[in-house]
């Protein structure tokens, strides 16, 4: 494709905000993302791939230096993410922190070209350790960039990073933790009070492709990130219960979006082998029962397979409410209201049964409202599987159930 070359800065390098190209009847962007490879860049990364809009360079050290030079004479804006935390080397902290950003701003130079950049940085800029110090020289190269050609240069703190993907017993210790607990292994805490700043990997990747798609000038710092302050024995708590919900079915609080993105993370830690799990199966003359998850938010499912002609229920609840909803098999749900014979006249008949047919390939839902007594007969010739839905969590000191035939 032939680039359409929209504008030029008066004497200067070509301004990536001005430098677009057609596809397609919309904006044809390309992006440069250095790091790649590494625990953001293969998240960003994954979702610009699936971009009709962007043609993406992805570049990292397994790169040559051919290979950057061809990307950096083409791309419209660069996510610059690459650089160290933790080297072999302190020296590594500046060659890599600052002299990456600095080796790209010179060769952009040297070609008169002036793309849109992002720089991933740190709250640790602002101390004076050999990473922080690093990362707040890269910052300097990028203003005096944005001094020397009008190019626009927005700077990232970010605090500390979690989502799938992140390397264990590196830097980031929700990686270290899931990984640990989701192995079975053990984790260390020095100071469970210890409170930590935590912001997730979808933030940052919505926030650079969001500052990808608009148009500024100059340098600037970006707004910081939602972020979720806990302490490290909090942490691990999450955690460690993420890893007994398969024995106590409990769901987490999906409420919290960290408690979500949380949970989510653990599950990628998981090994491969390790995905799979066993339900605590009750069984007896009338086929099985097994309780499937559960949460104080949303009651529990459970569900079970009922022989040819057997009925399940003969019981109401006062409060409990339920939803009924075959899955394969053919059933009929009766009900009663257990106060009937007491109706006032032009109601419902004394003691009057109702009926539903249902069949699994109906998907048809029966709710069970309190106050009715309520049974489910398997009526086909095959085994019965229901999924049954209950708004309140079994408890067996107030189950709230009694037994009364229809």
């Amino acid at each position: 494709m032939n680039p359409v070359q929209l504008g030029r800065q008066k004497n200067g390098p070509v301004l990536s905000k001005k430098y677009l190209f057609i596809k397609k009847g919309f904006i044809m962007r390309r992006v440069l993302v250095t790091g790649s490879k590494g625990f953001v860049g293969r998240n960003l990364c994954a979702v610009l791939r699936q971009r009709e809009d962007v043609e993406l360079y992805e570049h990292d050290v397994n790169n040559r230096p051919e290979d950057l030079d061809s990307a950096l004479g083409k791309t419209d804006c660069i996510i610059h993410l690459a650089g160290v935390n933790r080297p072999k080397n302190p020296d590594e902290f500046e060659t890599c922190n600052t002299g990456s950003i600095d080796e790209i701003c010179v060769k952009l130079k040297a070609i008169g070209r002036a793309p849109k950049i992002m720089l991933s940085s740190s709250i640790q800029a602002d101390l004076d350790n050999p990473y922080g110090v690093s990362k707040r020289l890269a910052e300097e190269v990028l203003q005096r960039f944005t001094e020397n050609t009008g190019a626009e240069c927005v700077v990232y703190r970010f605090k500390n990073l979690f989502g799938k993907w992140c390397r264990p017993d590196y830097n980031s210790v929700v990686a270290t933790f899931c990984h640990n607990i989701a192995n079975g292994l053990p984790i260390q805490i020095s100071d469970p009070a210890y409170e930590i700043d935590l912001t997730y990997i979808d933030d940052v990747v919505e926030a650079f492709i969001s500052e990808m798609e608009s148009v500024s000038s100059g340098f600037r710092f970006a707004q910081p990130l939602p972020s979720k302050r806990i302490s490290l024995g909090e942490l691990s708590g999450k955690i460690k219960s993420f890893r007994g919900m398969r024995a106590s079915l409990n769901l987490p609080d999906f409420r919290d979006t960290f408690e979500r993105a949380l949970y989510g993370t653990y599950l990628s830690y998981l090994n491969n082998q390790d995905f799979e799990y066993g339900l605590d199966i009750k069984t007896d003359q009338r086929g099985s029962l097994a309780e499937f998850i559960k949460s104080p938010a949303m009651g529990q499912i459970f569900v079970s397979r009922t022989k040819p002609g057997i009925t399940r229920g003969n019981h109401y609840h006062h409060t409990k409410t339920e939803k009924f909803l075959v899955l394969e098999g053919e059933a009929v749900i009766r009900f009663r209201h257990i106060q009937s014979e007491s109706r006032r006249v032009g109601e419902s008949g004394v003691g009057e049964v109702i009926e539903y047919r249902v069949r699994g390939e109906d998907y048809q839902v029966v709710d069970i409202p309190p106050g009715y007594t309520h049974s489910i007969e398997n009526v086909g010739k095959d085994v019965l599987v229901t999924l049954f839905w209950a708004s309140e969590m079994f408890n067996p000191d107030m189950p709230d159930t009694y037994f009364e035939k229809v």
